[in-house]
């Protein structure tokens, strides 16, 4: 082997073999030759939580549709009548008569109020509440549209303060569109539409606040849909809608101490408006069911002096009407109502309320605690009389 293959053996097979080695361990573990470079750690984004329970806001942002979907069903009431002034005795005396003169002597004067009411059917009834109307000679209805048009009383409900109207209804307007107040809720949203102060149609907004609100101190038959939707003097008879314009209730009146509105208005339920104003309008008066009886609450002082049991809850008859439903049923005086067709029976009202739902004829289950032995026995409503306006 000559001088030059031994040099290029000794120099170039070294290197050979290193580049061999150094590509192997690129290959195979780049990072031992290759300078590590650090990677960003990303910084933590702040969650957003949402509770799983609280579901997404909904509803309209406007109720603009609501408003324009219910608003041409209610209207304007504007009522007068005759009140004639006291005249002082001593005028009936001719010769003071002629000293003071003729044009002196006290003379009829005419009393306007206004009110509001909604359109209920094709033939134009209209409901209101009957402290609108009370002893009006003359009633007008004004229109959404400014029209207006003479207005007849078809009857009343002085127990409920509903009364109902008829007018000529033009074919271009359409009555409300009634909904039931069982399917809302406490917290629902409502509008108030009537007539306060006489202004024009005035639209309010809330919430209903509460439901099945009774003694009050307002009429015989309560259930009121409680609302803080701003209600006026004006809006009584007006309607109180759901936000999709469908009527709810009838506004009928507030609580104040000043005489405007502090937040806490009452509505009666459309479905008890809507049947007074079918009642009435077949048979000129509201139909409700009787039974004939006289109760009072089971309270610790009663259940004290009757020597009864302290955690008893039920309705003591007090009264029984001759020959009554409740007669014929088996009811006596002494006897403890305890449940009304299946539902506890411990509130006076609500036990008034639900038999005067009644129809004649309609059964009710009835059950009763008599010297100790629980019974059950079956009663039918009766027709309870109108009392006389």
């Amino acid at each position: 082997m000559s001088p030059t293959q031994t040099f290029a053996l000794r120099i170039l097979f070294p290197a050979a073999i290193g580049g061999l080695i150094a590509t192997l361990i690129l290959l195979i573990a780049p990072e031992w030759v290759l300078p590590q470079v650090a990677t960003p750690v990303q910084e933590p984004q702040p969650q957003q939580h949402v509770a799983s329970n609280v579901p997404a806001m909904q509803g309209p942002v406007s109720y603009a549709d609501a408003v324009n979907a219910a608003a041409p069903a209610v209207v304007n009431i504007y009522t007068r009548k005759v009140v004639k002034r006291r005249t002082n005795p001593l005028l009936n005396d001719p010769a003071l008569r002629r000293f003071f003169g003729e044009s002196e002597q006290p003379s009829d004067r005419m009393q306007s109020s206004l009110g509001s009411g909604v359109i209920m059917s094709n033939e134009g009834h209209i409901i209101t509440n009957f402290h609108v109307i009370e002893g009006a000679d003359e009633i007008t209805v004004a229109l959404f549209d400014g029209r207006d048009e003479e207005a007849t009383l078809v009857g009343s409900d002085p127990e409920s303060d509903l009364a109902v109207l008829q007018i000529n209804l033009p074919d271009d307007i359409a009555p409300a569109t009634i909904t039931n107040v069982d399917g809302h809720d406490v917290g629902d949203v409502v509008l108030a539409i009537g007539n306060p102060f006489g202004v024009g149609q005035t639209v309010t907004m809330g919430i209903i606040s509460a439901k099945g609100r009774n003694r009050l101190g307002l009429n015989t038959y309560e259930d009121y849909i409680q609302t803080d939707a701003a209600i006026n003097p004006g809006n009584s008879g007006g309607a109180l809608i759901n936000a999709y314009g469908e009527l709810v209730g009838i506004n009928t009146a507030i609580f104040t101490q000043s005489g405007g509105s502090e937040g806490i208005g009452f509505a009666i339920p459309s479905d008890i408006a809507h049947r007074t104003m079918a009642d009435i309008a077949r048979y000129g008066t509201t139909i409700r069911g009787w039974l004939g009886i006289e109760v009072q609450e089971a309270s610790p002082e009663l259940l004290k002096s009757l020597k009864l049991p302290d955690e008893l809850t039920g309705l003591l008859v007090t009264g029984v009407f001759p020959e009554g439903p409740a007669e014929q049923a088996g009811l006596a005086a002494g006897d403890i109502i305890i449940g009304l067709n299946g539902d506890s029976a411990d509130n006076a009202v609500d036990a008034m309320n639900l038999i005067a739902s009644l129809r004649p004829g309609d059964k009710i289950s009835v059950e009763f605690l008599r010297r100790g032995e629980q019974l059950t026995t079956t009663a039918f409503a009766g027709l309870r009389d109108q009392p006389e306006n």
